[in-house]
């Protein structure tokens, strides 16, 4: 099978599913809602984007109320604008893209509230608002020709479409780290290269005339993909199924075969792919840093034991939210329960007591090229 019919964020609404585990992604969100705002601004200043219906997408929505704050976040920025301008709302088209494993189920659930407070808010002459899911990877055509004004997408065009070619060296490792050879760097940077340039070309020809982009992405200070900041985030998992190995739970050769198809860019990196293929002109850039825990401890010494632990267990649950479907695919069933625990310990232990769990982003707005 793909990669795009295994991935999936976990379903539902227990304690391992996305939706109850996605505090940081829409901690991610409220974080770049000035730089969203600043870009949809930017597009109201041209009149005719809002004669009819305005047409949007969230790529990589997943599941869960993060999906329809952002919905509700664009559609207030524009009705907003149209009152200070003494302007008549449009209507909107809300497209939502994810894998064809998302639980959209999980969101057509909360449509009904959704429509209800958009009514109460706005009043009955607002709008209307139609909300679709377009299942189907961002690596391929979504949309018909010129057919949208906006694209957002936080926290998954960091996902590759395949794990890269010619890993076999990378030996008990899941993803770049301080042992994997140059080659394991340079498999990876080239399939993101190949990847992200591709997504650009496809949301060219997506895009009107004019239509604009807001990417947010996990990011890496250092120039070096093997820095702390980009592969602590895997380590807490490399060091959870070697001890399952030592344990005989899991295969040497079954670890050395598996590796995360996940990249952190350097900032550096999205602008030279950006500009060398010229399909859009990069706006606007901003890095910016968050702590992955609930609490933003100034100092080691605040790390209470209770608070690591919650941290830790925090971190599991949603790391496990995020990559369990890969895991299932590639171990089967049985390891999931005993290797969470351990990433549980782990995260707790070797990660979040020994330095601050702070983690890099990139935001970027982007123009459709004339």
């Amino acid at each position: 099978m793909t990669l795009e019919d295994i991935l999936h964020m976990n379903s539902g609404s227990g304690d391992s599913s996305y939706a109850n585990n996605s505090l940081f992604t829409k901690i991610v969100m409220q974080k770049t809602a000035p730089f969203l705002k600043r870009t949809i601004k930017g597009i109201a200043k041209q009149n005719t984007f809002f004669d009819h219906c305005f047409i949007f997408a969230d790529l990589g929505c997943s599941s869960g109320m993060n999906t329809l704050l952002l919905a509700s976040d664009v559609i207030d920025t524009i009705h907003e604008w149209c009152l200070e301008n003494n302007r008549q709302t449009p209507q909107f088209q809300v497209c939502l893209n994810d894998l064809f494993g998302n639980d959209f189920n999980n969101i057509f659930k909360l449509l009904p509230n959704f429509y209800k407070t958009l009514r109460e808010d706005k009043g009955d002459k607002f709008g209307p608002c139609f909300v679709s899911a377009v299942p189907g990877s961002f690596y391929g055509r979504l949309f018909p020709d010129e057919s949208l004004h906006l694209i957002h997408s936080s926290y998954s065009v960091h996902w590759l479409s395949q794990v890269p070619e010619g890993l076999e060296n990378n030996k008990l490792n899941i993803y770049i780290a301080k042992t994997s050879p140059p080659s394991v760097l340079q498999a990876y940077g080239k399939q993101f290269h190949t990847d992200f340039t591709k997504f650009l070309r496809l949301r060219y020809e997506e895009l009107i005339r004019g239509g604009r982009m807001v990417l947010t992405l996990r990011s890496r200070s250092s120039l070096d993909p093997a820095s702390d900041d980009s592969s602590s985030f895997w380590e807490i998992l490399t060091i959870s199924l070697t001890e399952m190995l030592k344990e005989g739970l899991v295969q040497e050769s079954d670890i050395n075969s598996f590796n995360i198809p996940f990249y952190f860019p350097h900032k550096d990196e999205l602008r030279n792919i950006i500009e060398a293929d010229g399909s859009f002109s990069l706006d606007n850039m901003d890095v910016f840093e968050l702590n992955w825990g609930e609490q933003d401890y100034t100092n080691l010494n605040e790390h209470t034991h209770e608070a690591i632990h919650n941290q830790g267990k925090n971190t599991a649950r949603l790391i496990r939210s995020i990559t369990e479907s890969l895991f299932t695919s590639h171990f089967g069933n049985d390891i999931i329960d005993v290797l969470f625990k351990k990433c549980e310990k782990n995260a707790e232990e070797h990660h979040l007591a020994t330095r601050k769990s702070r983690h890099l982003s990139v935001v970027i707005s982007l123009t459709k090229s004339e």
